[in-house]
């Protein structure tokens, strides 16, 4: 079987890490620890300038961008439509993609291009100021039917529920081109405030959902996640419900997998749900059996949290590959 390709969509942002000594920080930023804020201009500027002590590392994020790169890096042909300016930010993450054997299809504007200021706790924890920039103008508009020409796998994160004109049309062309449609929930928040929504358009138009435990509770309401997990299943193909150090879950049909953690000493979760999903559609994409899906995703997540950023070295690839020909 001919291994499909994936287009992602998603929020372009450029990713400026900061590793910082404590927690006090993120209290004077009125920062709570763990989660992802949205933030204008003004308010990343100062965070910038808050962190600029500390020094920083840049790499191309969101969510999508993180999972097409992984996908990629595993053998898969991938491409990705986002937003961004014509500025140093831009030009940055079009060339980090690049890199990375992704097909950017960038579509730009005046407004200057997004990023997210990733702070890291030391116990690998992160929380994120992020400024969308021209990421937030991406619109239903900018997409074209011709741009999901060729493509199998659509993979979308569900931050663009912000826009839900722009997710309608989406899923709307995704579905008209014969595409298998993936997403991520990406965050509890966003979950909570579109649940409806989202329980309506993974029943009609979407086939892969990935959720962690406290995204799968705020889209089905189960405290447990084996609960959650079976309600995700019965709104679509195949449902993953990630526990964190506890391993994942993974359902289709009536077949539950469980995939047990893999021990890896954390220095960073930024990416580490990206990751998990790249492995896991990589593996999708090459017609793999669902436990082989779920290893590579728990493998190569296993191996992101043990660097700092969404993006490993080549000698880090080339452990994975060696890791994978043993699974």
């Amino acid at each position: 079987m001919a291994t499909k390709n994936i287009l992602g969509i998603g929020n372009a942002l450029v990713d400026i890490l900061t590793l910082i000594p404590d927690d006090n920080i993120l209290k004077q930023l009125n920062l709570p620890k763990g989660t992802m804020q949205h933030v204008d201009a003004h308010t990343s500027k100062k965070v910038g300038e808050a962190l600029r002590v500390y020094g920083s590392s840049m790499a191309a994020g969101g969510s999508t961008a993180n999972m097409v790169s992984g996908a990629s890096k595993l053998g898969v042909s991938t491409g990705y439509i986002g937003k961004v300016a014509d500025d140093e930010l831009g030009k940055f993450f079009e060339e980090a993609m690049v890199k990375t054997g992704v097909k950017p299809m960038m579509l730009t504007t005046a407004t200057p291009t997004g990023c997210a200021q990733a702070m890291i706790s030391n116990d690998g924890e992160r929380t994120f100021a992020t400024y969308l920039g021209a990421a937030l103008e991406l619109s239903a508009e900018d997409l074209r039917p011709e741009m999901f020409d060729g493509w199998d796998i659509l993979f979308v994160e569900g931050y663009l529920v912000q826009n839900i004109p722009l997710v309608d049309r989406i899923l709307e062309l995704a579905k008209g081109k014969g595409m298998t449609v993936a997403i991520d929930m990406a965050s509890f928040n966003v979950v909570e405030q579109n649940r409806d929504y989202l329980n309506d358009r993974i029943k009609r138009y979407i086939d892969i959902v990935f959720a962690n435990e406290d995204e799968s509770r705020a889209l089905t309401g189960q405290e447990d996640p084996v609960e959650a997990l079976h309600d995700i299943a019965a709104m679509c193909d195949i449902a993953v419900v990630k526990v964190g150090a506890k391993g994942s879950y993974v359902q289709q049909g009536d077949a539950v997998v469980k995939i047990d953690p893999i021990p890896a000493k954390v220095i960073d979760t930024t990416g580490a749900g990206d990751l998990w999903a790249g492995g896991f559609m990589a593996s999708y994409a090459k017609g793999e059996a669902l436990e082989r899906c779920a290893k590579t995703g728990a493998l190569v997540a296993a191996n992101i949290i043990e660097v700092l950023g969404a993006k490993m070295d080549e000698e880090r690839w080339q452990k994975i590959f060696k890791l994978l020909e043993q699974l």
